[in-house]
């Protein structure tokens, strides 16, 4: 992967500072070097101690991520909704779960991003999740195609400059047409999977908009400030409105669906290497949109 940029501003900068003033990271310093990489001024090879001024050009050659034997390749089906050469995000269905685990190591979706890589002749076969999703949960998901593009999108994240929202389900009827969730999470003792409020927790708050009442639950649209495992089913089961379909934080499983009932519909954030805004929305799925319709 190759990336230029120019120097635009009159005084001299010695290669490594502006390059790190564009994202390079001394990780990515240390690859180039002892991976196959390359530095070029001005098209020929540069020193990261040489001195450029107005107008020079400093190009970065990352070296290839290669293919390996650690994570299958799938060829399964895969709804894409944007790419571009850094990026690609996918509209994830729910079941699909996001990265090899126990669950499942041959055909998750790292494992189809890997192979809609390889359909491409890409150089960089290794996937890179930004915005994770748990298995039943639907939706938008962000996969840098290299580890640069990860390395930009990590400070976003770090900065909060990444906005993710959420339509779900949650049972009952809430009365706050508005209001944010504060309160601590951690895991609960001796178990791996499951997260609870507790006060020795790390700060999770989640803000949510109340978008209809039914009968029987209420659809909310969700925006996270924190990125706390399970935090939305956590933080809705704490307030007594556990999402629909949700088996895990006992959420009711007799309103016609049997996956929690929350789905990814909306990602936005300044691209780092073009610095336009991508926006992405998805409508609901078709199993919310059947419950919502049956409510009404």
């Amino acid at each position: 992967m190759e990336f230029t940029w120019l120097k635009e501003t009159p005084q001299e900068q010695r290669v490594k500072a502006f390059l790190i003033g564009h994202g390079v990271s001394h990780r990515m310093f240390t690859l180039i070097k002892h991976n196959g990489g390359d530095i070029l001024v001005n098209g020929v090879h540069g020193r990261t101690v040489d001195h450029i001024k107005m107008g020079d050009t400093v190009t970065v050659l990352m070296p290839p991520e290669v293919d390996n034997d650690v994570v299958a390749t799938s060829y399964g089906e895969l709804e894409i909704v944007y790419e571009d050469t850094n990026f690609l995000i996918v509209n994830k269905p729910a079941g699909l779960t996001t990265v090899p685990g126990k669950a499942d190591r041959e055909d998750t979706l790292v494992n189809r991003v890997k192979g809609h890589l390889k359909r491409q002749g890409a150089t960089d076969l290794v996937p890179h999740i930004v915005t994770r999703l748990d298995r039943f949960t639907s939706g938008l998901v962000l996969i840098a195609k290299h580890r640069f593009a990860h390395a930009m999108m990590d400070k976003l994240l770090q900065a909060h400059a990444l906005e993710k929202r959420y339509y779900a389900l949650v049972a009952g009827q809430l009365t706050s047409e508005h209001a944010l969730i504060d309160a601590p999470i951690g895991r609960v003792d001796d178990d791996f999977i499951r997260r609870e409020v507790r006060s020795d927790g790390r700060p999770s708050q989640t803000e949510y908009w109340l978008k209809k009442r039914k009968d029987n639950f209420t659809w909310v649209k969700v925006q996270l400030h924190t990125g706390r495992t399970h935090q939305i089913r956590v933080h809705f089961k704490y307030i007594g409105h556990a999402l629909l379909g949700d088996e895990i934080y006992d959420g009711p499983m007799d309103q016609g669906i049997t996956r929690q009932a929350l789905h990814a519909y909306y990602l936005k954030f300044v691209d780092p290497f073009t610095n336009k805004i991508l926006e992405l929305k998805l409508p609901l799925p078709m199993d919310m949109q059947k419950i919502i319709k049956n409510g009404d």
